[in-house]
């Protein structure tokens, strides 16, 4: 989708820009509606969180144009700090809601520490913009200075020994991975792209840590397990080879069979060990049981291949015009790029419809599969190596500035996190009616659905565009109609949802979500499902 690149600044630095506000005032409208919805101490907290992420973002945005940041971050976008602030602090919010509403007192306190430890990573990117602006701006740092003493004193007085530990090492994680990952992959994020990823990766690490030394008392579900194990493997794997090719040409045949021997290993030898201690049982055994168990699971992964295989033959046409086409640039069209969004619409909700836990499953195995690959790919593994990077880059844009390809991970993430992150335990009492009862299709109706009809009538039909975007107007009102129909065959095709006449709340959600895509220069693919995730579970 065209985007718009931040103008260059002079040296005192530019005023915020029209459509920073604007993206701004849809993120505080999220925040201030949460807050609403929750009104206790933890929501105060974000609301003064989300007031000193924005006015330290102005100072990110300052450190990218004079080119003064620590790290080499994506330049076509705006730091992103305020949109990415707020997202974990505000699920953890409207996740302790809905299990405190359904008698769930350990993941009531599992949602205040995921919000604390959100509240965390965001304050420290915020000290480290603060610590890296020439001269010191001290009005923000008073600003963010009492915001963050509000947010760790009401904190102290809300988290027992053993949470403020456990967000300390969030804490801790995350500033390792900025150290390593934001030096290893120059121009793969943006400071607020980086804070959201990151963070979350840092979570995951820590919780499997924590489940893994407390294995005895785990009584979570096995499909919680193997995505935390598959996640936290491929990211460790991929540092771990990425610190070794500093050292060594990975290009070559010598290389290529480490790659493969080692990859064996550390499948063999640490994940599936490690996921046979948290599981119980062979991990391979129980997944072949749990992918085979019903005739309902045999169609639905027979569908999904036939939707892989004619994922890869898009791919292999789009690439065979391009060898036939006289100008050695062609790119493919927005329209092409978006036939990836029609088939992960036509491959998420039958799943969600029918099983979602085979769904979570494959969703899982499926990200596996794409962070392999794009390892393949970026160290020139052979023998498909320099074959991925002919192949992926026509489907390149300026979101992939960095040596890594992260779009279509972005697109798999952003259908995906709706379907890991609802809390399953609880939801057992029906606490999920009403517009909660759409958060499984959150990343269908924001990502499939709305992203993919704004860009395609925007970009063939818009003429009336967004003050200070490239966004159309016609591209953001057919995308809330779109949803809005998505909505209505929903409920149509699945029984299970009862929207319980909470349609303003979602005609509301849909149209916030639809405003920030047309404003936000970070990754909608990922950021649209997540605030849509959070204003319809609130």
């Amino acid at each position: 989708m065209t985007r718009q690149c931040a103008p260059p600044a002079s040296g005192t630095g530019a005023p915020l820009s029209g459509s920073v506000l604007a993206e701004a005032a849809v993120v505080f409208a999220v925040v201030l509606s949460i807050h609403a919805a929750v009104w206790d101490r933890y929501s105060w907290c974000a609301v003064a969180l989300a007031v000193q992420a924005f006015y330290v973002q102005y100072k990110w945005d300052r450190l990218l144009q004079q080119g003064s940041a620590v790290f080499r971050f994506r330049t076509s976008a705006n730091s992103g700090l305020l949109p990415a602030s707020v997202v974990m602090p505000l699920l953890g919010l409207v996740m302790k809601e809905r299990c405190q509403s359904a008698g769930n007192p350990y993941f009531e306190r599992f949602g205040i520490v995921v919000a604390a430890s959100g509240m965390a990573v965001a304050l420290f990117s915020s000290v480290l913009a603060l610590g890296l602006t020439r001269p010191v701006p001290s009005n923000t740092c008073v600003i963010s200075g009492l915001a963050g003493g509000v947010i760790i004193y009401i904190m102290k007085h809300s988290l027992s020994v053993g949470e403020v530990i456990e967000v300390l090492e969030v804490l801790l994680i995350f500033v390792y991975l900025n150290m390593i990952l934001l030096y290893l992959l120059p121009r793969c994020f943006t400071p607020g792209e980086a804070l959201l990823v990151l963070g979350g990766i840092s979570f995951m690490l820590n919780q499997l840590i924590k489940r893994s030394l407390t294995v005895v008392e785990s009584q979570g579900d096995p499909v919680d397990f193997f995505l935390l194990v598959v996640v936290v493997g491929m990211v460790l794997m991929g540092v771990f080879f990425s610190t070794l090719f500093v050292f060594m040409d990975s290009g070559t045949w010598a290389s290529s069979i480490f790659f493969h021997l080692m990859t064996c290993v550390l499948a063999l030898g640490v994940v599936l060990p490690w996921l046979h201690r948290l599981i119980h049982r062979n991990p391979l055994l129980w997944l072949l049981q749990f992918l085979f168990q019903t005739n309902t699971r045999i169609y639905l992964l027979a569908y999904w291949t036939l939707l892989a295989t004619l994922a890869c033959q898009v791919v292999l046409y789009q690439n065979a015009k391009r060898s036939s086409s006289e100008s050695k640039k062609h790119q493919a069209p927005t329209i092409a790029r978006k036939y990836f969004h029609f088939i992960v619409v036509a491959t998420y909700v039958p799943g969600i419809v029918f099983d979602r836990s085979l769904l979570y499953v494959a969703a899982t195995v499926c990200l596996a599969v794409f962070l392999f690959l794009e390892y393949v790919r970026y160290f020139r593994i052979k023998p498909l190596g320099h074959t991925l990077r002919s192949l992926l880059s026509l489907f390149l844009d300026e979101r992939d500035s960095g040596p890594l390809i992260l779009t279509h991970i972005y697109l798999l993430l952003g259908m995906s996190l709706p379907i890991w992150l609802v809390p399953r335990p609880c939801t057992q009492k029906g606490s999920l009616g009403g517009a909660r009862a759409l958060v499984p299709y959150a990343g269908v109706l924001a990502v499939g659905v709305g992203d993919t009809v704004a860009s395609i009538f925007g970009s063939t039909m818009g003429e009336i565009h967004w003050p200070g975007t490239k966004k159309t107007f016609e591209g953001t009102m057919t995308s809330i109609f779109a949803q809005i129909i998505s909505v209505a065959l929903i409920l149509i095709f699945d029984s299970g949802v009862d929207l319980n006449y909470s349609y303003a709340w979602i005609l509301g959600s849909i149209s916030i979500m639809s405003l920030l895509e047309a404003y936000t220069t970070q990754i909608d693919n990922l950021l649209l499902p997540l605030y849509l995730l959070i204003l319809l579970m609130a």
